[in-house]
C-alpha cells in the first residue's frame, strides 16, 4: 500500500492524475469497510508492516474476504491461527496463498520486507513448543540482531539463553506443560522473573508478537 500510495502522489505531481483522480483510486484508504471488519490500509504507511489477520474465530469467508483486501492494495499478507480445517476452506480462494502446518499461518510475499542488521535466532525447548516457533518464524522471514526464546513447562530457556549472549531476548512461554504448569502461566511467570537483564516477555504462544517485537528493534 506505501509503495502505491507513492506512485499516485508522484502521478498528481507530473500531471498524469489529477487530485480528483488521486482520491477516487485511494477511495479505500485509509481503511476499507467490509461490514465484519475494517482493514487498515494506514498501518503499513505509518508502521511499515501491513496489518497481520488474527485468524481465529473468524469464518473462512470472512478470512478470503480480508486477505483479497490486503493483496489488491499490493501489501503482503499474514494470517495467523488458521487450523487446517479452516485452510481446507480457503485454499485457492486466496492468490498465490501459502499454509503452514506446524505455525498455522497463511501468508504471500508480494513485496520484499526492508533488509535488516543481522539474523533471528528462534529457539524452542522441546519438540512440542515447534508450532509457536514456527509461527515466529513464518512472522520474522527479516533479519535482525534478536533471539525469541520458545519454552514451556518451567520456561527456563530465555534465562538460560540471556545469560550467555549479548544481544535481546525475546522469550515466548508456551501452553505445554503437566497439571501445575497453568496452561503456561508458571512458564510466563518464570520468564517475567528471569535473573539475566536483556530479556522480554509476549504472552502465553504469542510468537507473533515475539516475532514482531524483534522485526521492530532491528530497524530501530
Amino acid at each position: 500500500m506505501k509503495k502505491r500510495l507513492e506512485e499516485i502522489l508522484e502521478k498528481v505531481r507530473d500531471g498524469q492524475l489529477t487530485p480528483a483522480q488521486a482520491l477516487e483510486r485511494l477511495e479505500d484508504f485509509p481503511y476499507c469497510d467490509l461490514d465484519f471488519a475494517k482493514v487498515d490500509h494506514l498501518r503499513e504507511v505509518a508502521k511499515g508492516t501491513p496489518e497481520i489477520v488474527f485468524g481465529l474465530g473468524k469464518t473462512p469467508v470472512q478470512i478470503v474476504r480480508i486477505s483479497r483486501e490486503i493483496l489488491k492494495k499490493g501489501s503482503n499478507l499474514l494470517v495467523t491461527r488458521v487450523e487446517p480445517a479452516v485452510w481446507a476452506k480457503v485454499k485457492g480462494k486466496i492468490p498465490g496463498a501459502a499454509y503452514n502446518e506446524a505455525a498455522r499461518t497463511v501468508s504471500r510475499l508480494q513485496a520484499k520486507p526492508p533488509a535488516g542488521r543481522g539474523t533471528i535466532v528462534v529457539l524452542t525447548a522441546g519438540t512440542s513448543d515447534i508450532p509457536v516457533a514456527e509461527e515466529a518464524a513464518v512472522t520474522a522471514e527479516r533479519r535482525a540482531r534478536v533471539i525469541v526464546a520458545v519454552a514451556g513447562m518451567e520456561g527456563a530457556l530465555p534465562s538460560v539463553v540471556a545469560g550467555l549472549v549479548k544481544v535481546p531476548v525475546v522469550a515466548v512461554p508456551t501452553s505445554i506443560g503437566y497439571g501445575a504448569s497453568f496452561k503456561g502461566l508458571a512458564a510466563l511467570l518464570a520468564m517475567l522473573n528471569a535473573c539475566p537483564g536483556g530479556v522480554a516477555v509476549v504472552n502465553i504462544d504469542n510468537g507473533f508478537g515475539a516475532a514482531f517485537l524483534a522485526s521492530q528493534i532491528n530497524h530501530l
